[in-house]
């Protein structure tokens, strides 16, 4: 089988270091808030372009502590509007809805899957205080000009940097572009942990007090507590497996850039439609994924030449029953997507066996 994703071999790289950083952690007896995530956070936020990161439990609450913060600040109130695209990920509408804020959802970009300035445009109101892009797949939304309107109309940026950790334009890395980014860290991701964890890069230093406090009961000094806040800390295990991996994260994305570049040339069955990349090496590609109207078929057929893949999304967040208040939207482009995309294997591990056989595979796929 080829598989979609190994974990297993991913982090077998790095055994020998992970486990002397999980002795290390386990002898230290500080296993909260200690110092690996200290170096963590640091280097994480270098790595990004950043002043500031904060170390939190998951990829929700980065995005969630977020908007929280900008409430207890003031910029933010309850019925407030936040514009995302509607083919991401129920998180990001998560973190939204519970914090008392209504989502707006858009149309994405058919070439790129990702958040366009021209759609915000259509949907902004006077009760527009945050658009949220999502860096769907590994690519960086188009940042400037999303930044540049944003700024020049008082609304705050949130990058929802799930899959695209390292992802660039014109230089910079997402989650140095809005006033803030949020990041996942669960073990799927580019930079993955070996459990949850995520975190949030700002250049803003009250918001990073005010985040600091938010995932600690709301708190800076123990047992005082002048905010109410959460219990959403990056533990000290998780830390130091992330200070290990960071250190080949570069490599790791040129090892899937690679993959993708094999898949882009190599295949060509005019059933398919390949994903396209801004401009070379801005895409870090956490997900490759392809379209097609046999999609179903098509998948069936990898899989009984024993390839894996997968469907990011299958069901749009504005059609599950979580949102059900929502189920009278029709937005053609999201609903296409959900019908036609497919995830094909992508790995830093993938050999190039693997990698000829899915291109092998789909090209022989009729229909």
């Amino acid at each position: 089988m080829v598989d979609f994703l190994n974990l297993k071999d991913i982090n077998a790289q790095y055994q020998l270091e992970l486990k002397l950083a999980c002795e290390k952690v386990i002898d230290s007896g500080w296993y909260i808030q200690g110092e690996q995530l200290s170096i963590f956070e640091k280097s994480f936020a270098d790595w990004c372009g950043v002043k500031h990161c904060i170390g939190v439990g998951n990829g929700l609450d980065a995005l969630r502590l977020t908007l929280k913060a900008w409430i207890e600040h003031g910029l933010l109130s309850p019925g407030d509007e936040v514009i995302v695209q509607g083919n991401t990920y129920i998180a990001s509408v998560l973190a939204i809805s519970d914090n008392g804020l209504k989502p707006v959802f858009v149309e994405p970009s058919k070439e790129t899957f990702n958040l366009s300035l021209e759609q915000v445009k259509k949907a902004v109101t006077n009760k527009t205080k945050v658009i949220m892009p999502v860096h769907l797949y590994g690519q960086i939304s188009p940042m400037p000009e999303i930044c540049d309107w944003a700024n020049e109309n008082d609304i705050l940026v949130l990058e929802d940097c799930a899959q695209a950790h390292g992802a660039r334009t014109q230089n910079k890395r997402a989650g140095s572009w809005g006033q803030a980014g949020a990041f996942s860290f669960y073990p799927g991701k580019i930079l993955g942990a070996l459990g949850d964890g995520g975190a949030i890069t700002t250049n803003d230093d009250t918001l990073a007090s005010t985040l600091k406090m938010l995932r600690n009961y709301g708190s800076e000094q123990r047992y005082v507590h002048e905010l109410q806040g959460l219990n959403s800390r990056l533990d000290e295990i998780q830390a130091a497996m992330l200070n290990v991996k960071l250190k080949y994260l570069d490599s790791e994305i040129a090892a899937r850039q690679a993959v993708a570049n094999k898949y882009l040339k190599g295949i060509i069955n005019p059933l398919v439609q390949l994903p396209n990349e801004q401009s070379k090496d801005s895409h870090v590609w956490h997900l490759f994924v392809i379209q097609t109207k046999t999609r179903d078929r098509l998948q069936k057929h990898l899989f009984n030449q024993g390839i894996q893949t997968l469907v990011h999304y299958p069901i749009p967040v504005y059609k599950q029953k979580a949102y059900s208040n929502f189920a009278d939207i029709e937005l053609p482009i999201t609903t296409e997507l959900s019908d036609t995309v497919l995830s094909l294997p992508i790995s830093p591990t993938m050999s190039d066996e693997d990698i000829e056989k899915v291109i092998e595979c789909i090209n022989q796929f009729t229909g």
